[in-house]
């Protein structure tokens, strides 16, 4: 396992800096990341955009699947449950499901801050190389 690597990844992520969601928590296969919703979230219904879960989701995806070799995103599905509202932190916690070869499940929990459930997100990663 290699957290300098999930680190650095969530750091180098642009999208994730620029959106002002935080790393809280990594691990082997594991990742937990945030957003304070703001006006800048939201679509025209006044409500965190779902473009925004998603990529919440995904990032979270990203640093959990990273943790032992570099990994890309194969293939993912979202159910969206319940709307973010401006001033709800949002959390998305990533989960190591199982593996074959080089390709694993991830299941994402996004909840509020009252822990309901916001969205579910499930991914599949794709192995670049072999683990180290």
């Amino acid at each position: 396992m290699n957290q300098d690597r999930q680190k650095t990844l969530f750091e180098n992520d642009q999208v994730m800096q620029e959106l002002g969601i935080t790393l809280d928590a990594y691990a082997a296969k594991s990742a937990q990341v945030s957003l304070v919703v703001s006006a800048k979230h939201t679509q025209g219904h006044g409500t965190c955009h779902g473009g925004i879960i998603f990529t919440l989701a995904d990032g979270a995806f990203a640093v959990a699947c990273n943790s032992e070799t570099i990994a890309v995103g194969q293939h993912c599905n979202i159910s969206y449950l319940k709307p973010g509202k401006i001033g709800d932190t949002l959390t998305a916690t990533a989960e190591f499901k199982t593996g074959s070869g080089r390709s694993e499940i991830y299941d994402i929990s996004v909840t509020n801050q009252a822990h309901e459930i916001v969205a579910e997100f499930r991914g599949v990663s794709r192995m670049l190389v072999t683990k180290e």
